[in-house]
């Protein structure tokens, strides 16, 4: 008897409703990262990542449209891409961190007290990120999928 290997279980009605309006914010982020907010995305760059404060801003401002997109279009693909997404809230994290840190403002956040409530956003979105996608529900199949690739 062979057993079936999981595969990521349908999703519901407000998965689906927070998976496409996550990938919108992060497109429309992306574009601002590329155009009208390109200056306050510049104060984040953390004063000890060794590379051009604009280039990071305009490669961060592509990897955010290109998941973004990826959120919106790739559905049967959501719990891969939800790992990836999740993965790339947490690496931008330190951003938010050092414009708290360095009291840098930007993008009305003008006070310590306002840069740390919006340190909390950032898990919000990790936890969006797998839950609108169902990544962490369904990582069993995902698991499933890449050993059968390999």
């Amino acid at each position: 008897m062979s057993r079936r290997a999981p595969r990521p279980r349908p999703t519901s009605v407000p998965r689906l409703i927070g998976r496409l309006a996550l990938g919108a914010v992060l497109v429309l982020a992306g574009v601002s990262h590329l155009s009208f907010a390109r200056d306050d995305f510049q104060a984040q760059v953390p004063e000890w990542l060794p590379f051009d404060d604009d280039a990071v801003v305009l490669a961060s401002g592509v990897v955010e449209i290109t998941l973004g997109g990826a959120l919106l279009v790739l559905g049967r693909k959501r719990v891969a891409v939800g790992w990836v997404v999740a993965a790339f809230f947490i690496a931008i994290f330190p951003g938010n961190i050092s414009q708290l840190v360095t009291h840098t403002d930007a993008f009305g956040l003008d006070t310590d007290a306002k840069r740390a409530v919006r340190l909390i956003g950032q898990p919000l979105l990790v936890l969006l990120a797998l839950w609108s996608t169902g990544a962490w529900r369904d990582r069993a199949a995902l698991r499933s999928q890449l050993t059968r690739s390999k």
